[in-house]
């Protein structure tokens, strides 16, 4: 490979490789703007521009020495722009002489003639690239007092974004990603020299349904949400990455919290998974119910009023415990989700087989084909359906599944729906006749829905943004969740013995001062409710139920949440022998406070 030296540093480059990727893949920064690894070179903010030489070689070839047998580099007479320059072998780089700090304050300070000087209400300040490189890189004063070209403001692009052209530097990453990731052209340079600007063509609007990745592909605050406008500041937010249950892709995400309320969910670089993107329905139906129309606590249905009453958590397990004890095994129907994690799965698949000993035990597939695309997207809605397949949840021999469930219902032979995390009634009319005709309907469920109103008794339990576990996603990886925001159990746990992730979540609680719900992990339930039936599990957290299920389910062997969270997700069947993690490793925008 060839052999380059970047301020002092000698790298072996891949051949073909920028001079920019080649500093990015060995962890050397190069300022810039409108370079990004996954789109076309532009090559037009200037901001990366280097110093390039070559050994310098006499005629008959071989390569000049200095008196300390050094090569002799002779550089280029212009600086180089480091997005588009190739690599070659013996290539000399400097990104910090005098030449190139003094190209960098010029670039500097020409975008900043014109651009509004309004960061404190911008949305993006405090993860602004035009703020970070003003303080590393430009000067600190301007000669220009003349009057700013003034552009438009607060143009409307679509459903999603508006358009500051004013704080546009022109780097034309929405035009690139419009044009190549996107596939919907309608963005474009209009007018010329400081009259720049970005338009729609006309009789168009930037609706696609990947539009939002431009706010975060924006290195400064020209492209906003309409969704997040003005609601907080990036530094009075905590961030936590999580995975977007919206569909098997499994799109790695950061989840923005303040007060304990989520605020704005933005993708996360996996190259192996969903690149830098993440589709604008996960973005802006992720996370709602985790913030209303909530379940708080254990309830049971009062008899005399007939509607759900809260109680405490023990006599919550003691009602389901008692009610268990009271049919046979085969009368007790099991329906769990493809929302479960693996952990949650695995728990409900265990107290399905030892401790009620019940082969009726199914969950209900979301295909929804009108969702599903070419790209990230996928017409399968259940985040972890190849999860809970791997872990057993599914008919026994013998076992009722969902389609003769209402019939086995209608006729008496099932008598109590154990409901896991799911919503059967609106997912068929049939469904819904069951649960009106069974006997006893027990339900974990985070938030209410048409299925809560049968319920006889209802236990609150965590959405993924509160829950620490993992999810297994359509390429069969397994991916790491991590709690987000905090729930009232989680607040009870922090003095007990903590994995790493529940640390996190404790940091995180410094930043989030809003109410706690009071509600539990799926596997936190069935462990209380098999303690009252006979059967004792010592989990203490969730990483200890994936140390079983790496211990008992062949595929999952080998893998612990540190592997997972080193490699960005392991593929099932690699826990032992996982993939490496794809070596560019770049974030498009500057880390979070």
């Amino acid at each position: 490979m060839p052999v380059i030296t970047i301020d002092g540093q000698r790298l072996e480059v891949p051949a073909g490789k920028t001079i920019i990727e080649a500093a990015y893949e060995n962890g050397l920064q190069i300022p810039h703007f409108c370079w990004h690894p996954a789109l076309s070179v532009a090559g037009n903010c200037r901001m990366c521009l280097v110093e390039v030489g070559m050994p310098k070689r006499r005629p008959d070839g071989s390569i000049e020495l200095d008196d300390t047998g050094q090569p002799v580099i002779s550089f280029l007479p212009k600086l180089q722009i480091a997005c588009a320059t190739p690599v070659a072998d013996g290539m000399v780089v400097r990104t910090t002489s005098e030449r190139a700090v003094r190209a960098q304050e010029a670039v500097m300070e020409f975008l900043l003639i014109n651009h509004p000087l309004d960061c404190p209400i911008c949305d993006e300040a405090g993860q602004c690239k035009l703020q970070e490189y003003a303080f590393r890189y430009s000067r600190g004063v301007s000669r220009f007092d003349e009057e700013k070209v003034h552009k438009p403001k607060r143009v409307i692009w679509g459903p999603t974004i508006v358009f500051d052209a004013e704080r546009c530097i022109l780097c034309s990453r929405c035009i690139r990603f419009a044009n190549e990731i996107a596939r919907q052209p309608v963005l474009t340079f209009v007018e010329r020299n400081d009259h720049v600007t970005i338009e729609l063509y006309p009789g168009t609007e930037f609706d696609n349904p990947y539009s939002m990745n431009v706010i975060e592909l924006c290195p400064v605050g020209a492209l906003t949400s309409r969704d997040f406008r003005f609601r907080a500041r990036v530094w009075e937010m905590s961030f936590t990455d999580s995975i977007c249950p919206g569909c098997a892709r499994g799109c790695n995400i950061r989840i923005g919290v303040r007060n304990n309320e989520i605020l704005r969910l933005e993708p996360r670089r996996n190259l192996s998974v969903n690149q830098y993107w993440m589709c604008d329905q996960g973005r802006l139906t992720q996370y709602g119910f985790v913030n209303y129309n909530r379940v708080d606590g254990p309830h049971l249905r009062s008899a005399v009023t007939g509607k759900l009453e809260p109680v405490s958590w023990e006599a919550a397990y003691d009602a389901v415990a008692a009610a268990l004890r009271r049919y046979k095994p085969e009368e007790i129907a099991i329906i769990g989700s493809g929302r479960l994690t693996n952990e949650d799965a695995y728990a409900l698949v265990k107290f399905a087989r030892t401790v009620l000993k019940t082969p009726n035990l199914d969950f209900p597939r979301r295909d929804d084909p009108d969702f599903g695309d070419d790209f990230l997207r996928c017409a399968d809605r259940n985040p972890n359906t190849t999860g809970v397949l791997e872990l057993g949840l599914k008919p026994s021999a013998g076992g009722v599944g969902l389609e003769e469930l209402p019939e086995k219902v209608h006729y008496g032979a099932i008598r109590l729906l154990y409901i896991v995390e799911e919503d059967p009634a609106a997912l068929s009319p049939q469904l819904r006749q069951a649960l009106e005709e069974a006997e006893m309907v027990i339900m974990h469920a985070s938030n209410y829905t048409e299925s809560t109103r049968y319920a006889h008794i209802l236990l609150a339990t965590t959405t993924y943004a509160e829950l620490e576990g993992t999810y297994t996603n359509i390429q069969r990886r397994v991916q790491l969740l991590r709690p987000a925001v905090a729930t009232k159990e989680r607040e009870r746990y922090q003095g007990l013995q903590m994995s790493r992730w529940d640390k996190l979540g404790a940091w995180n609680d410094r930043w989030t001062h809003g109410p706690r719900r009071d509600c539990r992990q799926t596997w936190q339930h069935l462990q209380a409710i098999a303690r009252l039936l006979g059967t004792l599990w010592k989990w203490r957290r969730s990483e200890e139920v994936f140390l079983e299920i790496a211990r008992e389910v062949p595929s999952f062997a080998g893998m612990t949440y540190q592997l997972l969270d080193a490699y960005q997700g392991v593929v099932l069947g690699k826990g032992r022998n996982p993939d490496p993690v794809p070596a560019l490793q770049y974030e498009s925008h500057v880390l979070k406070p």
